[in-house]
């Protein structure tokens, strides 16, 4: 007789609910920092948030992923940059307005490197799209030229190169595994 188990519900750290939520943990309120959040619980906060999420998520403080993307540079580009810690959507929009040198260059490097891996990837697929060519097989006898098993090798479960199957060889020299005769 088996009883099964009760599913406990899978649950996350506040950080890791913070970061599939794209927020910044030390943002949200106390109550939502200090429980652990379940799968069921994240699903409801995405699919209904509460005003708290959507404030967080229209005014900031963004991560630096998030403030990265609405920027269009990489998160090392804001590093580069010097800007280490959260943006508000305030801070995000006068760096667009102000149109900062290293703005302009830290885009172009992320455009370069979002173009360079398209082609890669449509490359890859159409390696993987396209068939490998067949070298065509010789037919009758020249498949056979060489014996029924490829040159050098008997189907008779020799080895074709004077040794014994059995690991001794035929000089009298012990072969491998055997043993030395008393």
């Amino acid at each position: 007789m088996s009883t099964s188990k009760a599913k406990t519900p899978q649950t996350m750290k506040p950080a890791t609910a913070a970061r599939k939520l794209g927020i910044l943990l030390s943002a949200a309120p106390a109550e939502f920092q200090e429980g652990v959040v379940s799968r069921d619980e994240l699903n409801a906060l995405q699919a209904d948030p509460p005003a708290w999420l959507s404030d967080l998520r229209r005014e900031g403080p963004h991560p630096r992923q998030v403030a990265a993307a609405k920027l269009r540079v990489s998160a090392s580009g804001l590093a580069r940059a010097g800007i280490t810690g959260p943006l508000t959507t305030a801070e995000i929009e006068a760096l667009k307005v102000e149109r900062p040198e290293w703005l302009e260059r830290e885009q172009a490097t992320f455009a370069q490197v979002r173009q360079e891996e398209q082609r890669l990837k449509e490359e890859r697929a159409k390696e993987q799209r396209a068939p490998e060519p067949r070298a065509k097989e010789p037919r009758g006898k020249e498949q056979r030229a060489n014996g029924p098993r490829g040159k050098g090798q008997r189907g008779n479960g020799q080895r074709g190169n004077g040794q014994r199957g059995n690991g001794q060889r035929g000089n009298g020299q012990r072969g491998k595994g055997q043993r030395a005769r008393a």
